[in-house]
């Protein structure tokens, strides 16, 4: 197994720097879109065992990357609370069954892990299929992000309903975070115990709250998370990345997590200024760069590079997902540049 990806996460000595990133399984692979074809649609896809594991391991086999990630949604444990989760087109993620108030949040399942039998399945499934040749990461969103979905019925722009509620009604929202805690820290796990190597928390939406809202409301409940992985995998590296959340860095180290994700809007060097080695960072170039040329992809790939200080501790990747329309020879430029230019 290349250990690099895990080595970089609890700071060891690595043979270069590593590197995956965040939607590799995707869009702009014609394999995937082939396979999601046969699938039907997303959604199906994401419950088919076999499939999530062919998915999976495309970007691997076409890529010298050094970690697979469970070819999965963040909405998963929500559509098990019986939100009814679909997907439209061009649309995103909908709820048929969006919290509305208290009742609704008392009215949600304490225990949903045998209503996700097909992730954890997916992920032992991927595990054997990757014959330790790179690490897996198993994952899922974080409680706030997870509760703007299921209170706004999908995506939103302005969170109105969320924050509605943050102000109006915080103890109803704390009951509803608290909830989701529970059910992640038993769905990841569970991921560890069917196979992950390593588990990371997507908080795509803590970055639109203000400071004290985004320490009460989501890095709390990670923190929790982080605490109830531990007590039962204290060696699993654990990865947090708050979207837009670069000010609160510090707080994010404190939670005792192992890596921090950093979007392309932090210098990485100001970042490993204000964590110190306290946790590994993962980062940060635009995903928008590999719209460049090859030469201009090398450029900025030795920019990224030549800001971290230091041998290890430092995780390859994009800002934020890999965008659809990309050339996935561009990918491979990208891949083979981070390995070239930080070998050891």
């Amino acid at each position: 197994m290349s250990f690099d990806y895990i080595n970089a996460l609890l700071k060891k000595p690595t043979t270069r720097t590593p590197i995956w990133v965040m939607r590799q399984a995707g869009r702009y692979l014609p394999e995937y879109r082939a396979t999601r074809k046969q699938a039907g649609d997303f959604l199906s896809l994401c419950k088919n065992p076999e499939l999530a594991c062919e998915v999976t391991l495309q970007p691997i086999d076409r890529f010298d990357l050094d970690a697979a990630i469970l070819f999965s949604d963040i909405l998963t444990i929500p559509d098990a609370m019986g939100l009814g989760l679909y997907f439209s087109e061009g649309e995103g993620p909908k709820f048929k069954n969006p919290i509305q108030n208290l009742q609704d949040i008392e009215k949600l399942p304490s225990e949903i892990n045998n209503d996700l039998t097909y992730v954890f399945d997916g992920v032992s499934t991927i595990k054997k299929a990757l014959n330790n040749r790179v690490p897996l990461i198993g994952f899922s969103g974080s409680p706030w992000t997870l509760a703007t979905y299921m209170i706004e019925g999908g995506s939103s722009k302005t969170f109105a309903n969320t924050k509605k509620m943050l102000f109006n009604e915080p103890k109803a929202l704390h009951l509803l975070l608290d909830k989701l805690a529970h059910s992640v820290i038993a769905y990841l796990n569970q991921q560890i115990l069917s196979g992950a190597d390593s588990v990371m928390i997507f908080d795509t939406w803590g970055g639109v709250l203000s400071k004290q809202n985004y320490l009460d409301f989501s890095l709390d409940y990670m923190a929790k998370i982080v605490k109830g992985i531990k007590a039962k995998h204290p060696n699993i590296p654990i990865t947090l990345f708050s979207k837009n959340g670069g000010k609160y860095l510090t707080y994010i180290a404190d939670t005792l997590c192992d890596g921090i994700g950093i979007d392309w809007t932090v210098e990485l060097s100001q970042a490993q200024q204000e964590v110190g080695n306290k946790v590994a960072i993962q980062g940060n170039l635009d995903p928008a760069v590999l719209y460049a040329t090859p030469e201009i992809i090398e450029r900025e790939v030795k920019k990224v590079l030549s800001q971290f200080k230091g041998d290890t501790g430092h995780i390859f990747n994009l800002g934020h997902g890999i965008t659809p329309d990309v050339d996935p020879e561009n990918m491979k430029v990208l891949v083979d540049s981070v390995h070239n230019l930080s070998k050891r």
